[in-house]
């Protein structure tokens, strides 16, 4: 089992196989990743890329008139940083620490030049950035189509997902950013779930007490996303291989 600084309690760099992750292992440093911390900003130049491991980054796109919303999550599953691979330098994104934690970063060019050999680590981050696709576009969705209720048990339910707890430390005002709702909606939601003995909810912290009763009253949205990520990252040791 992984240790508590292990950067192998990241997903991606664990389903690396030996050589790769060799290479990479020297140039990984760790970092702190407090809450509400600001790893890059909307159109910011990427200078790392960053493995979270005990860390939740929320990945935000931001309006002209500084209005927000979440378009996905990154926790031990993943990586921060795609547009570096995918060829750009930057990213219309703003990622903020959403659940404090670790990780550990990555200069950009060492992984640059290890997705340029076209190797197991280019097959590995492909099969990534789709699954990270999927989660941005059932997002979008779900916020379109589906109530504040079932958002907000898609959010929780993809939260604790990337912990190994079931306490979440996060205020309603902070969840309705994330949401791109009014703090009024989650308060009202919040309180139906609480009323059906979902969760418990106190100053900034909230505990899941049933999570068959999240996983009954979320939409379809949720399920979704987590199909495809065990879809393209379940076998993807053997697939690098």
């Amino acid at each position: 089992m992984a240790s508590p600084d292990d950067p192998r309690r990241n997903h991606l760099l664990a389903a690396l196989l030996d050589a790769e992750y060799d290479r990479l292992a020297p140039h990984l440093e760790p970092i702190a990743m407090p809450l509400g911390d600001v790893l890059y900003e909307s159109g910011g130049k990427l200078s790392h890329v960053y493995f979270p491991t005990t860390a939740i980054v929320s990945l935000h796109y931001v309006l002209e008139n500084g209005g927000s919303s979440e378009i996905a999550g990154v926790g031990n599953e993943g990586v921060l940083g795609i547009a570096l691979f995918m060829g750009g330098d930057t990213t219309p994104s703003r990622a903020v620490v959403q659940t404090g934690g670790g990780g550990y970063r990555l200069r950009s060019h060492v992984l640059v030049e290890e997705f340029n050999r076209a190797g197991a680590v280019m097959r590995l981050l492909l099969r990534y950035t789709q699954a990270l696709l999927t989660q941005m576009a059932q997002t979008a969705v779900c916020n379109r189509h589906h109530s504040v209720e079932q958002q907000l048990c898609r959010w929780l339910l993809l939260t604790l997902d990337r912990l190994p707890t079931n306490e979440l430390t996060m205020t309603q005002e902070l969840i309705a950013g994330m949401l791109g709702v009014r703090r009024e909606g989650v308060t009202e939601a919040a309180g139906r779930l609480q009323g059906y003995g979902y969760i418990s909810y106190r100053r900034g912290h909230i505990t899941v007490l049933d999570r068959e009763g999240l996983e009954a009253d979320v939409c379809e949205c949720y399920q979704v996303v987590r199909t495809e990520f065990a879809r393209l990252m379940s076998d993807v040791r053997q697939r690098s291989a």
